[in-house]
């Protein structure tokens, strides 16, 4: 049986770091529960990786969920599940760490303990201190429904807690301490979550009465950050591999948190506060990224990369070098508000195929509901000015399903498309000979966590279609193209956000029933998750359609992300009344941040 790209499965790619494993005190397998190719692509291992082999007698090794086929031929070859550097087993490990970046990915964790022949439940893994089965990552803001599975949890950034967490284990495995000895202990650094030291009390009704901390912990534990951005870790180097992947390129992260506010975003709210990089630092770890990799595309990465103060230093510093050295730089995350003329003559030296803006909503009372804070004449503006300097394709993302969306709001989607299609055709100096496509995309709007919308009742299967069906029938014109996805993965992406410690059964299930990579239309599964909410006797509707009122206790109230629970109320106060919010360069907005880190985010 042939494997679908082998060289997936085989380490020794450039930049691997191997270490001599008698040398070596504490060994931490980084599993990225997603494949090879999506997994090389994530950033955030990518600096972990590097500052963890950074010392000498720490050895952090990549590991990724096999594709069907090459499981397939592990399970019947009795192939433990391995990582790459070494080739040894994952059981091996005294850390076995989880990168959480999105709900989808749950049953591909309980498949990989699986294949490395390790217990998933994490109350089946005995008490020895080793195997230590942690977590991090975005999705980790509500791990409750993974708490069954994992010992402990990682909460905000990790560059400091892990090796703190890690110094801790070598000392206490020294000592000849037992597991539950461990937790206990590292319960009392910041930013560590131990589940199993909580307890859970429900009401009749199913919803969360309190959450019980027990052996003295902490009632509430906080996120890490790290306040000195410009000059926390990051890696000269990375792994370059030997197959094509996702985002095949060096990515240099000039930012972190967002300023914007927008009522939808969680990560806009997890990665708060904001702080960047000087052009300075970017610059110079670009250069070194592209001459020790040898990559020929280059990105700026953040949830919003023009908003950096430095923007145009950091482009005027990095264009210089990336022209002469053949380097395309792409710039994701542009914004409709401050896309300028000069910012567009930078992209056009790398980017020419098209550009993609996200106004996010149709009409504009939508737009201030979720407090994007972009008006249609900034949309307008922005565009002429992109055929202006010779761009035919225009592609616009937008949410179904938004807090008080209507069927205008919808029909306003294609109305806007509309008008940017004839205002191509009404600029005397636009690209002759050509003509205009505008693309829309539409996703499924999904309420999250620590975000003003985590009260809020996601549209129903039923709700959705028709909000499809309209949006297809407002369609006119040849030059607008819509698509959109099944809704059923943003259902189960909604149950598992807001889910609580109840789901752990659920997620066993439906794996237990086949499911896995349910983030692959290819793969995913409906069936198997409603069969097994059935068996479990719980209900999605709980879950995702049912709205939450403000003094109603979270599953996640126990965690601190350092947004207040008040600013949250606030905020979906002001967009039931349609009320937008300055972003925090303008006016701070009092979400709790600054409170938390004893200063102003912006001095």
């Amino acid at each position: 049986m042939s494997v679908e790209k082998p060289a997936r499965y085989i380490g020794g790619e450039s930049g691997s770091v191997i270490k001599d494993k008698e040398k070596v005190s504490v060994r931490f397998a980084f599993c990225f529960p997603d494949s090879y190719d999506i997994g090389m692509s994530h950033l955030g291992m990518k600096i972990l990786y590097s500052l963890t082999n950074q010392r000498e007698d720490y050895w952090c090794e990549r590991v990724f969920a096999p594709g069907t086929d090459f499981e397939e031929i592990m399970r019947r070859e009795n192939i433990p599940l391995y990582a790459l550097e070494s080739l040894d087993p994952v059981k091996d490990f005294d850390f076995i760490g989880f990168t959480m970046q999105y709900e989808l990915s749950y049953t591909n964790v309980l498949n990989m303990l699986d294949l490395a022949g390790l217990p998933v439940f994490a109350k089946d893994r005995g008490d020895e201190l080793f195997n230590i089965v942690v977590a991090g990552g975005p999705c980790v803001c509500n791990p409750e429904p993974l708490a069954d599975f994992f010992d402990l949890f990682i909460l905000g950034e990790g560059e400091e807690v892990n090796l703190e967490l890690m110094d801790l284990y070598k000392d206490m495995k020294s000592q000849g301490a037992t597991k539950k000895e461990f937790l206990r202990k590292a319960a009392d650094i910041q930013g560590i979550y131990v589940p199993s030291l909580y307890d859970v009390i429900y009401n009749e009704d199913g919803t969360v009465s309190r959450t019980v901390p027990l052996d003295g912990v902490v009632p509430v534990v906080k996120k890490r950050i790290i306040d000195d951005f410009d000059k926390v870790f990051y890696p000269d180097e990375f792994v370059v591999p030997f197959t094509d992947i996702v985002h095949n390129r060096a990515s240099v992260e000039v930012l972190r948190g967002c300023i914007r506010g927008c009522r939808f975003c969680q990560a806009g709210f997890l990665y708060r506060p904001f702080r960047e990089k000087s052009a300075e630092t970017v610059c110079g770890q670009a250069k070194a990224l592209c001459e020790n990799t040898g990559y020929e595309e280059l990105s700026l990465a953040s949830l919003s990369t023009s908003d950096h103060s430095e923007i145009a230093d950091i482009i005027g510093g990095l264009i210089p070098y990336t022209e002469k050295e053949h380097v395309n730089l792409s710039l994701p995350s542009l914004r409709v508000d401050n896309f300028s003329k000069e910012l567009m003559d930078e992209i056009k030296k790398v980017r020419k195929s098209g550009l993609t803006f996200a106004p996010e909503a149709g009409t504009q009372r939508l737009r201030d509901v979720i407090n994007k804070n972009v008006t249609e004449e900034e949309v307008m503006r922005t565009c002429r000015t992109a055929f202006e300097g010779g761009y035919t394709n225009v592609k616009l993302y937008f949410m179904m399903g938004l807090p008080t969306e209507t069927d205008e709001d919808i029909k306003g989607i294609i109305e806007l498309a509309q008008r940017v299609v004839d205002l191509f055709y009404s600029i005397p100096n636009r690209p002759k000979g050509k003509g205009v496509q505008v693309s829309i995309s539409t996703a499924t709007f999904v309420p999250k966590p620590f975000t003003p919308f985590e009260f809020e009742p996601q549209a129903t299967r039923e709700e959705i279609m028709h909000k499809q069906q309209v949006l297809m029938d407002s369609i006119s014109s040849k030059k607008i193209k819509a698509s959109w996805h099944d809704p059923s993965t943003s259902i189960l992406e909604a149950v598992l956000a807001r889910g609580d410690r109840r789901l752990g059964q659920v997620i066993y299930k439906a794996w237990q029933k086949g499911s896995k990579f349910d983030s692959w239309g290819e793969h995913f599964n409906f069936d198997n998750w409603s069969e097994a909410f059935d068996e479990c006797g719980l209900t999605m509707e709980f879950y995702a359609s049912r709205k939450r009122e403000y003094d109603e206790v979270m599953p996640w109230d126990h965690l601190d992300y350092y947004i207040s629970k008040e600013f949250l109320v606030r905020e979906n106060k002001k967009a039931r009344a349609a009320q937008t919010t300055e972003h925090c360069r303008n006016k701070c907005s009092a979400c709790g941040v600054s409170r938390e880190i004893g200063r102003a985010c912006f001095e």
